[in-house]
C-alpha cells in the first residue's frame, strides 16, 4: 500500500461574509482587516499584493459593467464567477494561497445581483486596503 507523503496542512480559516442587506457594519472594517490578516500570514512568495490586486481590478471591471448596464448582469454573472477558475490557476502557479482562494470563492458566492456585486468590490477594497498595509511588498 503507497503511503501519501503530502504534508498535512490545517484548513484555511473560513470567513462569514455576507453581502446582501443590511450590510454588517463591520464588513469593510473588522472584517476586511481580519481577512486581509488571515491572508497576509502566507509565504513571503505568495499573495503578493500586486498579484492580489489584479483580482481586484477584474472585479472593478465588472462591476463598473453591471452598474452601467445592469439588465445584462445575468449575462455577465459566468464570468464574474469564471474569476474563481482564474484563482485556482493562480494557486497552481504558487501565485496565491487556499486561504486567498476561499476568500475570493466565498465572496464571489454571495454575488447575486448588480447590488451584491458592489458590496464585493467595496469589501475587496478595503481588504486590499489593509492588506497593503500589512504585507508592504
Amino acid at each position: 500500500m503507497a503511503q501519501d507523503h503530502r504534508q498535512h496542512r490545517p484548513a484555511p480559516p473560513r470567513f462569514t461574509i455576507k453581502l446582501a442587506k443590511p450590510l454588517d457594519p463591520e464588513l469593510f472594517n473588522g472584517t476586511a482587516r481580519k481577512a486581509a490578516e488571515a491572508v497576509s500570514n502566507s509565504d513571503k512568495n505568495r499573495n503578493k499584493s500586486t498579484q492580489l490586486r489584479r483580482f481586484y481590478d477584474e472585479l472593478v471591471l465588472w462591476e463598473t459593467r453591471a452598474n452601467q448596464q445592469p439588465a445584462k448582469f445575468d449575462e455577465y454573472l459566468p464570468f464574474i464567477r469564471m474569476i474563481n477558475a482564474k484563482a485556482a490557476y493562480a494557486e497552481g502557479r504558487k501565485l496565491v494561497d487556499r486561504t486567498f482562494v476561499n476568500l475570493l470563492q466565498q465572496t464571489l458566492a454571495e454575488v447575486k445581483n448588480p447590488e451584491t456585486l458592489t458590496a464585493c468590490k467595496l469589501f475587496w477594497e478595503a481588504f486590499v486596503g489593509f492588506y497593503k498595509q500589512l504585507r508592504q511588498d
